[in-house]
């Protein structure tokens, strides 16, 4: 069960060295927002700009991001050499499925299935591309007037990255569909069942480039996911001195505080980054090893070019022997 959550008093007069807060942009953290079914909610409908009427979450997979070292490496009976178990394994992806009722511009109304995916790092695609094929093949009892059936629910995917995707600067972007008439050349109005459920709209948000004075509503949520005024080395703990206007956002900085303030959660958040340590040590550990194995390769190239270079001078050198024994054969003839 989520903590309960001790009410700030008038945060919004609060300087930035007083209402100290843990850093979402760890899984630990991230998690006691979205075990907040206010926060969820608000989150999911301040991104994807619709209101969320009704939200449950789905049973899911919760992945804790851990490094587990195992034992070394044994020939299988056939000779063949089993998968290296003595490397590091990491995972480091966290992801949320919600089923929702959200309400458009055009006041309809649709069920939804939100699934929301936070990675630190860029190398996650296959993992994000595996849960998304996942959530394609999930059902849902819908209520329809002849009783209920299963049904495949149309997808939204959120993504919170810790990274930033090289050609567009912004906190947050969409990527949405649209229906196009290739014979007229022309977009198309309304949608259909059938494509909606096999298509989604994606919605990304670089925690890198959330900086500076929040202005807008969704400004002001993301602004806690800004990476600055931390406390301590290990970037666990931050300062919030931006105005707060809105309850729920609110809600987000108390229980933020009541993280920061916990022994226990600090204690998972520090075990949390140095998986992240060890993690990249790991890489760049790996990096290294495979440097030298290219200075190896490329040495071991120049070495037998060196070696064709040595045989092909060889053989210059016989077929010159030849031809100079051949020219003192020819002047022995002719004396």
């Amino acid at each position: 069960m989520p903590k309960t959550i001790k009410k700030i008093e008038n945060i919004s007069t609060c300087q930035p060295d007083v209402v100290k807060i843990a850093n979402p942009i760890y899984d630990t953290v991230f998690k006691a927002l979205m075990e907040n079914r206010r926060v969820a909610r608000f989150f999911i409908e301040t991104i994807i700009g619709e209101k969320v009427t009704e939200i449950s979450v789905v049973p899911q997979e919760y992945v804790y991001r851990r490094a587990v070292r195992k034992k070394n490496d044994k020939l299988s009976p056939d000779g063949a050499k089993k998968p290296d178990s003595n490397k590091l394994e990491f995972i480091s992806v966290i992801r949320y499925d919600f089923v929702a009722t959200i309400c458009n511009e055009q006041g309809e109304y649709k069920k939804v299935l939100i699934e929301i995916q936070k990675s630190r790092k860029y190398t996650e695609l296959v993992r994000f591309r595996t849960y998304l094929g996942e959530e394609y093949k999930r059902m849902d009892v819908i209520n329809t007037k002849t009783g209920e059936v299963e049904k495949s629910l149309p997808v939204i995917c959120i993504y919170v990255l810790g990274f930033t995707l090289p050609n567009h600067r912004t906190q947050a972007l969409k990527v949405g569909r649209f229906y196009w008439d290739l014979i007229k050349k022309k977009k198309m109005s309304g949608n259909d069942k059938f494509v909606e459920a096999l298509t989604h709209d994606g919605y990304f948000i670089q925690i890198p480039h959330i900086k500076g004075k929040p202005r807008t509503i969704l400004q002001k949520m993301l602004s806690v996911f800004e990476q600055k005024f931390f406390i301590d080395t290990k970037e666990i703990v931050k300062t919030y001195g931006y105005e707060v206007d809105n309850k729920t956002i609110e809600e987000m900085l108390n229980i933020l505080r009541n993280v920061a303030a916990d022994p226990e959660e600090i204690k998972s958040i520090e075990a949390e980054w140095l998986a992240t340590k060890d993690e990249e040590a790991y890489e760049q550990a790996l990096n290294k090893i495979e440097q030298q194995g290219n200075t190896i390769e490329q040495q071991e190239n120049t070495i037998e070019q060196q070696g064709n270079t040595i045989v092909s001078l060889q053989s210059d050198n016989q077929a010159l022997q030849k031809q100079i024994q051949e020219m003192q054969r020819l002047l022995n003839l002719s004396r």
